[in-house]
């Protein structure tokens, strides 16, 4: 009786432990947020054969940009990919494994995959933009694929977002 207590009791924190060590999004921003769009973006029958979720895998990481570019990279997506674990992101997906499990089978295998975050973003209409680090200023024009051609100073960066602000952020009414 003692004994079956004790083993009921075992098996019950060895099952709290694994609800406690389940990834979160939050944990893995990047990648859930990514694998979760990417398997929005095929087909049922592309969904069931892990073969043709790599072949989409690698024509969605043509057009990706920042960090999820670099996941297509960890991931063997990308042509410049040193090396690859797609299949440990393909045959999951072909069994309709959610994108949080996804991720947390390929946390274990490159740990890296889950350092990826996302910058905060800076809210454009509450910012002194002349507080900002010339950095700062470039990362903004980067996200809205702009440049800034001749700019020199800070304030040759700051002038050319303010030009660029009524196209890209809409102040809310």
């Amino acid at each position: 009786m003692k004994s079956q207590l004790v083993f009921t009791l075992f098996v019950g924190l060895a099952i709290l432990a694994q609800v406690s060590y389940a990834l979160k999004e939050e944990d893995c921003e990047v990648c859930v947020k990514t694998i979760r769009k990417f398997a929005e973006s095929l087909t049922d029958a592309t969904k069931k054969d892990y073969k043709l979720i790599e072949t989409e895998f690698k024509k969605f990481c043509k057009t990706q940009k920042n960090k999820e570019q670099r996941l297509c990279y960890y991931l063997g997506g990308l042509e410049e990919s040193a090396t690859g674990i797609l299949n440990e992101m393909s045959k999951p997906l072909s069994w309709s494994m959610p994108a949080e499990k996804v991720c947390e089978k390929l946390k274990k295998k490159d740990s890296q995959i889950c350092d990826l975050r996302y910058e905060k973003q800076i809210d454009l209409n509450a910012v002194d933009l002349k507080k900002l680090k010339v950095r700062d200023l470039k990362k903004i024009l980067n996200d809205w694929d702009e440049t800034c051609d001749g700019c020199i100073e800070k304030t040759d960066f700051i002038k050319r977002i303010e030009e660029l602000k009524p196209k890209y952020v809409h102040s809310e009414l």
